[in-house]
């Protein structure tokens, strides 16, 4: 099954991946500029946004809908950027098919265990009867209680759109991501490490990459270059979009020996 997608601009192909209970709709701050100089593809992993569901969800085989897509655009490799867990699927993919990545991006996340901090949010999101409410508002205060930011609520809910009844329901997975979640908390590893060039960007006020976690970025992926900036928390390209968006044209327009 293929994943949905957008596509912008013209040139050297740029497959970005969204985060947990994100979308490709998450980029569209920063395409306008990528897409000036790259052919973006914005992709929805499987059981996000408009893709397929699937009760079968981790790394290896989202890397594989990665190398699907490629094939239904007959592209043979591709610069793969990806945000937290889609920046673990670039990792995935950059590990399990070097030949068919050209440069990889890593937006604030490490290859290491997380811890399941995401759990909360699954329990609250799970708890909410969509046939109880009859706005987005109600929906959103119902959710305080558990889920304090409102940013963060907001989100949350752009995952629920209505059904051809014109009910509320959720376009992603929900069930199927929470079941699959201790998977997505999962290390990244390799017995054989990236041969490329990787950018690893992250946020200085986040702690999703720790000066602790470099040892491992660089054994897995030795030519890698870290970023970062300083005023960005963990939503790095949303918080300082031009920034992030210079860091990566720079990165992936340099010129890099083999």
């Amino acid at each position: 099954m293929q994943l949905h997608f957008k596509e912008f601009g013209a040139g050297e192909p740029l497959v970005m991946l969204h985060g947990l209970f994100g979308s490709s709709d998450n980029w569209l701050g920063v395409t306008k500029n990528l897409a000036a100089q790259f052919h973006v593809y914005l992709l929805d992993l499987r059981n996000h946004g408009q893709s397929f569901h699937s009760e079968e969800m981790d790394y290896s085989l989202m890397a594989d809908d990665v190398a699907e897509f490629l094939n239904s655009k007959n592209l043979e490799s591709a610069n793969v950027l990806g945000h937290s867990l889609g920046g673990k699927v670039a990792m995935r993919f950059a590990l399990n098919y070097p030949a068919r990545m050209k440069k990889l991006v890593v937006v604030d996340m490490s290859p290491r265990v997380y811890e399941p901090e995401h759990e909360p949010i699954f329990r609250a999101l799970l708890a909410l009867d969509l046939e109880q409410f009859s706005s987005r508002t109600e929906m959103e205060n119902a959710l305080e209680p558990e889920i304090p930011s409102l940013t963060l609520r907001r989100f949350l809910l752009k995952n629920i759109g209505k059904n051809s009844e014109g009910d509320f329901a959720w376009k992603m997975n929900l069930s199927g991501l929470a079941e699959s979640y201790p998977k997505l908390a999962e290390a990244i590893s390799s017995a054989d490490p990236f041969p490329k060039p990787a950018l690893f960007i992250r946020g200085g006020k986040s702690d999703y990459i720790l000066d602790s976690d470099l040892p491992t970025i660089q054994k897995l992926f030795p030519h890698a270059k870290i970023e970062t900036i300083a005023d960005a928390r963990h939503w790095v390209h949303a918080d300082a979009p031009e920034e992030f968006t210079k860091i990566v044209l720079d990165f992936l327009s340099a010129d890099f020996a083999d």
